[in-house]
């Protein structure tokens, strides 16, 4: 007597496969846009992140050599100031012992930091083409609003308020329209 062992086979079904390819489209669509917000978001805050703390990093070398320290737009090199340059090309903190804004080594000036350019997705404006800091830690004179923005517009954009006494602080959305203010009570705008 001969007994025949029925062959199974395995693997998907047409629909099992179709109702598999309708889940991930559906889970693509929900999570594709909220990653792309999480990202850009991410890109705002690091940038603000990288702005204070060049900012504090200047204010504490002015304070620390007793003379002075700027932060300004940057040259191509990178090794100098450039008024018509714009802030999202990169910027330079170095000791401006005798704060002319000009790296100059016989005055003792030292290049201390070189920001890259920044993503070209994002802009940061400032209605100021440097920041000055003197012995006391004050920025008198470079007083403003610095802006950081993305293709998102004003409704993302996140603010940076100096103040003369060299006070760094985060601007707020005291209206809670969903736009952050600058100093004066404005909304932030981008360009």
């Amino acid at each position: 007597m001969i007994t025949t062992v029925a062959a199974r086979q395995f693997g998907f079904t047409l629909i099992e496969l179709m109702v598999t390819l309708v889940l991930a489209a559906l889970i693509l669509t929900i999570a594709v846009p909220s990653f792309r917000t999480f990202v850009q978001d991410t890109q705002l805050t690091t940038t603000v992140n990288e702005l204070v703390g060049d900012m504090n990093l200047t204010r504490s070398e002015a304070v620390k050599n007793g003379a002075g320290a700027t932060l300004c737009k940057r040259n191509a090199a990178g090794t100098a100031c450039d008024t018509s340059a714009a802030w999202d090309a990169g910027w330079i903190v170095f000791s401006d012992i005798d704060g002319d804004a000009t790296i100059d080594a016989g005055d003792g000036d030292l290049l201390l930091r070189v920001h890259e350019s920044l993503l070209a997705e994002l802009d940061v404006t400032f209605g100021q083409n440097r920041v000055t800091y003197d012995s006391r830690g004050a920025a008198s004179g470079f007083i403003g609003t610095i802006v950081v923005c993305d293709d998102r517009g004003a409704g993302e954009a996140r603010g940076l308020i100096l103040s003369n006494t060299g006070r760094l602080r985060r601007a707020q959305d005291t209206n809670s329209n969903g736009t952050e203010e600058d100093g004066s009570g404005n909304e932030l705008t981008c360009p």
